[in-house]
Protein backbone atom coordinates (compact mmCIF):
# COMPACT_ATOMS: atom_id res chain seq x y z
CA UNK A 1 0.00 0.00 0.00
CA UNK A 2 1.29 3.50 -0.97
CA UNK A 3 1.84 5.70 1.77
CA UNK A 4 -0.85 8.86 2.13
CA UNK A 5 0.83 11.85 0.92
CA UNK A 6 -0.83 15.53 1.29
CA UNK A 7 0.24 18.77 -0.75
CA UNK A 8 2.44 21.24 1.42
CA UNK A 9 2.32 25.12 0.26
CA UNK A 10 2.33 26.41 3.81
CA UNK A 11 4.53 29.51 3.39
CA UNK A 12 7.17 30.85 6.02
CA UNK A 13 8.31 33.80 4.41
CA UNK A 14 5.39 35.95 3.58
CA UNK A 15 4.55 39.68 3.86
CA UNK A 16 3.17 40.58 7.22
CA UNK A 17 -0.58 41.09 7.32
CA UNK A 18 -1.93 43.56 9.58
CA UNK A 19 -4.39 42.34 12.21
CA UNK A 20 -6.76 44.99 14.18
CA UNK A 21 -4.09 44.36 17.03
CA UNK A 22 -1.20 44.40 15.07
CA UNK A 23 1.20 42.96 12.05
CA UNK A 24 0.66 38.93 11.66
CA UNK A 25 4.09 37.42 11.04
CA UNK A 26 4.23 33.71 9.54
CA UNK A 27 7.78 32.82 10.69
CA UNK A 28 9.18 29.26 9.99
CA UNK A 29 9.62 26.94 12.95
CA UNK A 30 11.82 23.46 12.88
CA UNK A 31 9.16 20.78 11.60
CA UNK A 32 9.10 18.38 14.27
CA UNK A 33 9.23 20.75 17.12
CA UNK A 34 6.07 22.69 15.79
CA UNK A 35 4.36 18.85 15.28
CA UNK A 36 5.23 17.94 18.73
CA UNK A 37 4.15 21.64 20.63
CA UNK A 38 0.85 21.24 18.33
CA UNK A 39 -0.10 17.51 18.88
CA UNK A 40 1.23 17.13 22.08
CA UNK A 41 0.77 20.31 24.13
CA UNK A 42 -2.07 21.66 22.54
CA UNK A 43 -0.69 24.86 20.73
CA UNK A 44 -1.97 26.63 17.91
CA UNK A 45 0.35 26.58 14.61
CA UNK A 46 0.36 30.35 14.75
CA UNK A 47 1.63 30.80 18.03
CA UNK A 48 4.16 28.00 16.87
CA UNK A 49 5.44 30.05 14.34
CA UNK A 50 5.72 33.86 16.47
CA UNK A 51 7.67 31.78 19.26
CA UNK A 52 11.40 32.64 17.41
CA UNK A 53 10.30 36.46 16.46
CA UNK A 54 9.48 36.58 20.50
CA UNK A 55 12.73 33.98 21.46
CA UNK A 56 14.31 36.99 19.28
CA UNK A 57 13.25 39.87 20.98
CA UNK A 58 14.36 38.62 24.24
CA UNK A 59 17.70 37.35 23.18
CA UNK A 60 18.18 41.46 21.93
CA UNK A 61 17.11 42.03 25.41
CA UNK A 62 19.67 40.04 27.00
CA UNK A 63 22.24 41.43 25.00
CA UNK A 64 21.26 44.85 26.12
CA UNK A 65 21.48 43.27 29.88
CA UNK A 66 17.38 44.10 30.50
CA UNK A 67 16.37 41.98 33.48
CA UNK A 68 12.03 42.35 33.03
CA UNK A 69 10.31 43.44 29.87
CA UNK A 70 6.40 44.23 30.02
CA UNK A 71 3.83 43.02 27.51
CA UNK A 72 3.51 45.70 25.45
CA UNK A 73 7.45 46.56 25.11
CA UNK A 74 7.89 42.85 24.23
CA UNK A 75 4.84 43.28 21.51
CA UNK A 76 6.19 45.97 19.98
CA UNK A 77 9.75 44.74 19.79
CA UNK A 78 8.30 41.43 17.85
CA UNK A 79 5.77 43.22 16.11
CA UNK A 80 2.55 42.22 17.52
CA UNK A 81 -0.32 43.37 19.68
CA UNK A 82 0.55 42.85 23.23
CA UNK A 83 -2.64 40.71 23.51
CA UNK A 84 -1.88 38.57 21.19
CA UNK A 85 1.82 37.83 23.29
CA UNK A 86 0.13 37.53 26.51
CA UNK A 87 -2.36 34.76 24.70
CA UNK A 88 0.75 33.11 23.02
CA UNK A 89 2.82 33.13 26.22
CA UNK A 90 0.38 32.10 27.90
CA UNK A 91 -0.17 28.44 26.22
CA UNK A 92 3.51 27.76 27.17
CA UNK A 93 2.54 28.37 31.19
CA UNK A 94 4.50 31.82 31.33
CA UNK A 95 1.81 34.50 32.74
CA UNK A 96 4.27 37.24 34.08
CA UNK A 97 3.45 39.55 36.98
CA UNK A 98 1.52 42.52 37.18
CA UNK A 99 3.47 45.98 37.05
CA UNK A 100 6.59 44.05 36.67
CA UNK A 101 6.21 42.01 33.40
CA UNK A 102 8.27 39.34 32.41
CA UNK A 103 11.70 38.25 33.59
CA UNK A 104 13.52 38.24 30.12
CA UNK A 105 16.54 35.66 31.02
CA UNK A 106 14.21 32.63 32.41
CA UNK A 107 11.79 33.32 29.46
CA UNK A 108 14.36 32.99 27.01
CA UNK A 109 15.33 29.53 28.26
CA UNK A 110 11.41 28.83 28.38
CA UNK A 111 10.71 29.11 25.19
CA UNK A 112 14.42 27.97 23.81
CA UNK A 113 13.44 24.63 25.49
CA UNK A 114 9.55 24.47 24.08
CA UNK A 115 11.18 24.94 20.50
CA UNK A 116 13.75 21.98 21.01
CA UNK A 117 16.83 24.56 21.26
CA UNK A 118 18.06 23.05 24.16
CA UNK A 119 19.40 20.14 21.81
CA UNK A 120 21.61 20.27 18.55
CA UNK A 121 19.29 19.66 15.21
CA UNK A 122 21.60 18.43 12.44
CA UNK A 123 20.85 19.80 9.11
CA UNK A 124 21.25 18.85 5.75
CA UNK A 125 21.50 21.55 2.23
CA UNK A 126 20.50 19.94 -0.94
CA UNK A 127 21.65 22.49 -3.56
CA UNK A 128 24.90 23.88 -3.86
CA UNK A 129 24.43 26.93 -6.37
CA UNK A 130 24.78 30.53 -5.32
CA UNK A 131 21.40 30.71 -2.54
CA UNK A 132 22.47 26.94 -1.56
CA UNK A 133 26.09 28.39 -0.48
CA UNK A 134 24.49 31.48 0.93
CA UNK A 135 22.72 29.09 3.18
CA UNK A 136 25.82 26.72 4.09
CA UNK A 137 27.77 30.26 5.11
CA UNK A 138 25.35 31.31 7.16
CA UNK A 139 26.14 31.91 11.23
CA UNK A 140 22.77 32.19 12.02
CA UNK A 141 22.38 28.64 11.87
CA UNK A 142 24.42 27.47 14.54
CA UNK A 143 23.32 30.41 16.79
CA UNK A 144 20.28 28.62 16.69
CA UNK A 145 20.80 25.42 17.72
CA UNK A 146 20.83 24.21 13.32
CA UNK A 147 24.31 22.55 12.72
CA UNK A 148 24.62 22.44 9.10
CA UNK A 149 25.59 18.45 9.03
CA UNK A 150 26.49 17.85 5.61
CA UNK A 151 26.10 19.47 1.78
CA UNK A 152 24.57 17.41 -1.21
CA UNK A 153 24.28 18.54 -5.09
CA UNK A 154 23.48 16.09 -7.46
CA UNK A 155 25.97 18.12 -10.30
CA UNK A 156 28.99 16.74 -11.20
CA UNK A 157 30.84 19.34 -11.58
CA UNK A 158 29.77 20.87 -8.03
CA UNK A 159 30.51 17.72 -5.80
CA UNK A 160 33.72 17.66 -4.56
CA UNK A 161 34.05 21.25 -3.83
CA UNK A 162 34.38 22.97 -0.28
CA UNK A 163 32.03 25.42 0.61
CA UNK A 164 31.92 26.71 4.39
CA UNK A 165 34.63 24.10 5.37
CA UNK A 166 32.49 21.63 4.17
CA UNK A 167 32.88 18.97 0.96
CA UNK A 168 29.60 18.46 -1.43
CA UNK A 169 28.68 15.35 -1.37
CA UNK A 170 26.77 13.10 -4.34
CA UNK A 171 23.09 12.45 -3.49
CA UNK A 172 24.27 8.69 -3.40
CA UNK A 173 25.57 9.56 0.00
CA UNK A 174 22.22 11.33 1.17
CA UNK A 175 20.93 8.51 3.31
CA UNK A 176 23.60 7.03 4.89
CA UNK A 177 24.86 10.30 6.23
CA UNK A 178 20.96 11.40 7.26
CA UNK A 179 20.79 8.34 9.06
CA UNK A 180 24.68 8.05 10.26
CA UNK A 181 24.14 11.98 11.99
CA UNK A 182 20.41 11.40 12.61
CA UNK A 183 19.62 14.74 10.70
CA UNK A 184 15.92 15.22 10.92
CA UNK A 185 15.61 18.47 8.89
CA UNK A 186 16.52 19.22 5.72
CA UNK A 187 16.76 22.15 3.29
CA UNK A 188 16.32 22.51 -0.56
CA UNK A 189 17.60 25.36 -2.47
CA UNK A 190 17.34 23.46 -5.86
CA UNK A 191 15.42 24.68 -9.16
CA UNK A 192 11.61 24.11 -8.99
CA UNK A 193 11.79 21.34 -11.37
CA UNK A 194 13.88 19.43 -9.06
CA UNK A 195 12.90 20.07 -6.11
CA UNK A 196 9.74 16.75 -5.90
CA UNK A 197 12.29 14.74 -6.62
CA UNK A 198 15.07 15.78 -4.36
CA UNK A 199 12.35 16.17 -1.08
CA UNK A 200 11.61 12.21 -2.28
CA UNK A 201 15.30 12.15 -1.62
CA UNK A 202 15.48 13.51 2.08
CA UNK A 203 12.08 11.89 3.22
CA UNK A 204 13.53 7.89 1.81
CA UNK A 205 16.56 8.88 4.12
CA UNK A 206 14.52 9.46 6.58
CA UNK A 207 14.24 13.47 7.25
CA UNK A 208 10.74 14.96 9.06
CA UNK A 209 11.38 18.31 8.05
CA UNK A 210 11.98 20.14 5.18
CA UNK A 211 12.36 23.51 4.40
CA UNK A 212 12.22 24.60 0.91
CA UNK A 213 13.24 27.52 -1.20
CA UNK A 214 11.72 25.98 -4.44
CA UNK A 215 8.98 28.14 -6.36
CA UNK A 216 6.98 24.17 -6.37
CA UNK A 217 4.57 22.97 -4.06
CA UNK A 218 5.82 19.36 -2.62
CA UNK A 219 3.73 16.33 -2.35
CA UNK A 220 4.91 14.58 1.08
CA UNK A 221 3.61 11.54 3.29
CA UNK A 222 1.94 12.36 6.42
CA UNK A 223 4.23 13.38 9.41
CA UNK A 224 6.74 15.30 7.39
CA UNK A 225 6.32 18.93 7.68
CA UNK A 226 7.09 21.14 4.94
CA UNK A 227 7.88 24.86 5.48
CA UNK A 228 7.91 27.15 2.11
CA UNK A 229 9.93 30.41 1.48
CA UNK A 230 9.30 31.71 -1.98
CA UNK A 231 11.38 35.05 -2.68
CA UNK A 232 9.96 35.71 -5.81
CA UNK A 233 6.37 35.64 -4.57
CA UNK A 234 7.33 38.04 -1.68
CA UNK A 235 9.21 40.29 -4.36
CA UNK A 236 5.31 40.36 -6.01
CA UNK A 237 3.95 41.09 -3.13
CA UNK A 238 5.50 43.58 -2.50
CA UNK A 239 5.07 44.88 -6.30
CA UNK A 240 1.24 44.81 -5.43
CA UNK A 241 1.28 46.90 -2.18
CA UNK A 242 4.08 49.50 -4.00
CA UNK A 243 1.65 49.93 -6.90
CA UNK A 244 -1.23 50.44 -4.94
CA UNK A 245 0.37 52.94 -3.19
CA UNK A 246 1.23 54.82 -5.56
CA UNK A 247 -2.50 54.41 -6.90
CA UNK A 248 -3.42 56.06 -4.12
CA UNK A 249 -0.89 59.10 -4.00
CA UNK A 250 -2.18 59.75 -7.53
CA UNK A 251 -6.22 59.99 -6.44
CA UNK A 252 -5.42 62.48 -3.85
CA UNK A 253 -3.04 64.44 -5.73
CA UNK A 254 -6.26 64.67 -8.20
CA UNK A 255 -8.05 65.66 -5.43
CA UNK A 256 -6.30 68.51 -4.59
CA UNK A 257 -8.29 71.82 -5.49
CA UNK A 258 -6.34 74.21 -7.42
CA UNK A 259 -6.53 78.57 -6.45
CA UNK A 260 -9.47 79.40 -6.05
CA UNK A 261 -11.56 81.20 -9.07
CA UNK A 262 -11.14 85.17 -9.22
CA UNK A 263 -15.17 86.44 -9.40
CA UNK A 264 -16.02 88.32 -12.07
CA UNK A 265 -17.95 91.60 -11.55
CA UNK A 266 -20.92 93.56 -13.04
CA UNK A 267 -19.37 93.86 -16.92
CA UNK A 268 -17.86 90.19 -17.03
CA UNK A 269 -14.44 91.52 -16.14
CA UNK A 270 -12.70 89.73 -12.69
CA UNK A 271 -12.15 91.87 -10.30
CA UNK A 272 -8.26 92.65 -9.13
CA UNK A 273 -8.02 91.29 -5.56
CA UNK A 274 -11.26 89.53 -4.75
CA UNK A 275 -9.97 86.02 -3.33
CA UNK A 276 -12.86 83.47 -2.66
CA UNK A 277 -15.68 85.70 -3.93
CA UNK A 278 -14.87 88.44 -0.92
CA UNK A 279 -14.92 91.92 -2.59
CA UNK A 280 -11.57 93.80 -3.31
CA UNK A 281 -10.36 96.03 -0.62
CA UNK A 282 -10.67 99.65 -1.96
CA UNK A 283 -7.35 101.71 -1.91
CA UNK A 284 -6.75 103.90 1.40
CA UNK A 285 -7.23 107.82 -0.11
CA UNK A 286 -4.56 109.73 -0.32
CA UNK A 287 -4.48 113.48 1.53
CA UNK A 288 -3.41 116.40 -0.77
CA UNK A 289 -2.99 119.04 1.41
CA UNK A 290 -5.33 122.41 0.95
CA UNK A 291 -4.59 124.76 -1.99
CA UNK A 292 -4.92 128.34 -1.57
CA UNK A 293 -4.98 130.81 -4.49
CA UNK A 294 -2.65 133.38 -4.68
CA UNK A 295 -3.12 137.17 -6.24
CA UNK A 296 -6.25 136.81 -6.51
CA UNK A 297 -9.45 139.51 -5.86
CA UNK A 298 -11.98 138.82 -3.79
Amino acid sequence: MSTPRHDSGQVSGRAPDTGADGPRHAVAAPGPVAARLIAERGIPEATVGRLPVYLRALTALVERGVPTVSSEELAAAAGVGSAKLRKDLSHLGSYGVRGVGYEVSPLVTHISRELGLTQEWGVVIVGLGNLGRALASYGGFAERGMGVTALFDADPAVVGREVAGLPVRPMSELAEVVRREGVVIGVLAVPGAAAQSACDDLVAAGVTGVLTFAPAVLSVPEGVDVRKVDLASELQILAFHEQRKAAGDAVRAAAVPGPAAVPADGHGHGRAGAVGGAPAARPAPVSRPARRRVGVAR
